[in-house]
């Protein structure tokens, strides 16, 4: 696998409270904040904790609790926070509860970001050398990828400027992958020292509007934590599913349905080759139900998850109910196919399909997706196989055997935190996490 994440460098947090050996993960979502602990354990000796140092080695993650509380309605829009305090609030409530449970609180936190304003690009260059005859160093790829990003950035920038009306909007690089490298029409993973003429490099890219990056630390900075990294959420679920093994050979489609938003990424023999998001979830089943037979939103949610298993209900109003969530779903499939008709760089998609999220457990959805023929307009040379996501099935995680599949997001966001705190603390830029790449 030729990884590369790249993350912003945040500042430390008043809270000088001494470093302990565990993570915390944060995930905001629309209707819930869910949070998980973790400490790091070595792979052969899985019951001895690892301390963070200046570099932490590779091994698994024990899942010491998790927790999650409501949050109220306002307090995030388009998954971006729009009522800081209303999130410190719910934030704290899920902290309170695990603390309670593992009698621990850590100062440090990694947060998922989500919502249709996170942009991301995968793009590919080709260049030819101007000396084929000399090895190739990572001074040059670091130049090169330098230039990507800025790239990158520009037309990401562009494209959002129009989509908000905003000539001036600001973004900021949230994780950046190398998806795959060849040199001379060769793949390789780790091209320094080689000689050829042409290079040819695939790199994901994920920005973020600077809002949004400022709004996360004044939120650690309410909860007395030091924010480590911000990561966008499908790209953290497809790191729990590669996990510590550079060489893993897996393909999938990752579809993680929230409330608000619905966030797709594509893995392909173990490559991040990127991520799409659209705000559409697991809400706009609910509204259709509520209002199609005036039902408050608790009890549209309760049915829209229990629908086949009501047996009270007349047969018209079961029909009136399905019809709504018929129009929902058209309007989540087309979301849903917009998103990956944008992943021209891989076809054809893989086959397996992977679904997370509060609201995969719908029905209808994943009969739809498991049965129709949504698929066809889309580069899948067969139909595509629908799977739940099954926490216990990820790498390198333990003691999570019975874990909520909701909480998929909170074990990526730990994986990237151990991919982060891989580099040592005291490097910063495009060099030391080319030194993690091809360390591999």
């Amino acid at each position: 696998m030729s990884f590369l994440n790249k993350l912003p460098k945040f500042p430390e947090s008043s809270n000088k409270t001494e470093q302990k050996s565990t993570l915390l993960a944060l995930d905001i979502g629309t209707s819930f904040v869910k949070c998980v602990l973790a400490q790091p354990v070595d792979k052969d000796k899985p019951e001895k904790p690892l301390k963070f140092k200046k570099t932490l080695p590779s091994g698994r993650l024990r899942i010491l609790g998790s927790a999650k509380a409501p949050e109220s309605p306002g307090n995030i829009k388009d998954g971006r926070i729009a009522d800081i305090s209303g999130v410190v609030a719910s934030c704290e409530k899920a902290l309170s509860e695990l603390e309670e449970k593992t009698g621990e609180r850590a100062s440090s936190c990694v947060i998922g970001v989500s919502g249709e304003q996170i942009k991301s690009k995968t793009s590919t260059i080709r260049y030819r050398r101007d000396a084929p005859t000399k090895p190739i160093t990572t001074a040059e790829l670091e130049e090169l990828l330098a230039k990507i990003e800025k790239r990158n950035l520009e037309k990401l920038k562009a494209e959002l400027s129009l989509e908000t009306d905003n000539p001036d909007v600001d973004l900021s690089l949230i994780n950046s992958a190398v998806v795959s490298i060849s040199i001379d029409g060769y793949r390789i993973n780790n091209p320094v020292g080689f000689k050829g003429s042409e290079v040819l490099i695939e790199y994901y890219t994920a920005f973020a509007p600077t809002v949004v990056v400022s709004a996360a630390e004044k939120l650690c900075a309410e909860l007395e934590l030091d924010l480590l990294t911000l990561v966008v959420e499908p790209f953290a679920i497809s790191r729990a599913c590669l996990g510590d093994d550079v060489d893993v050979d897996f393909s999938a489609i990752l579809i993680d349905i929230g409330a608000g938003k619905t966030g797709i990424s594509v893995v392909d023999s173990g490559d991040i080759c990127g991520t799409k998001m659209f705000n559409i979830g697991g809400n706009s089943f609910t509204r259709q139900l509520s209002e199609a037979l005036s039902l408050t939103p608790k009890r549209a949610e309760l049915l829209k998850l229990h629908l086949d298993d009501d047996s009270k209900l007349s047969d018209a109003t079961i029909a009136k109910a399905s019809a709504a969530i018929e129009r929902s779903l058209s309007v989540w499939l087309a979301g849903a196919s917009l998103a990956l008709e944008e992943f021209k760089n891989i076809e054809p998609l893989p086959p397996d399909i992977f679904l997370s999220g509060g609201s995969s457990e719908l029905a209808p959805l994943q009969e739809t997706l498991a049965l129709s023929d949504w698929y066809q307009d889309l580069p899948f040379s067969k139909r595509p196989i629908i799977h739940l996501l099954d926490p216990s099935t990820l790498p390198d995680f333990l003691d999570h055997d019975e874990f909520d599949p909701s909480f998929i997001v909170c074990l990526g966001l730990l994986r990237v935190a151990v991919d982060t705190l891989l580099a040592s603390p005291e490097k910063t830029g495009l060099k030391a996490k080319l030194s993690k790449l091809l360390s591999h």
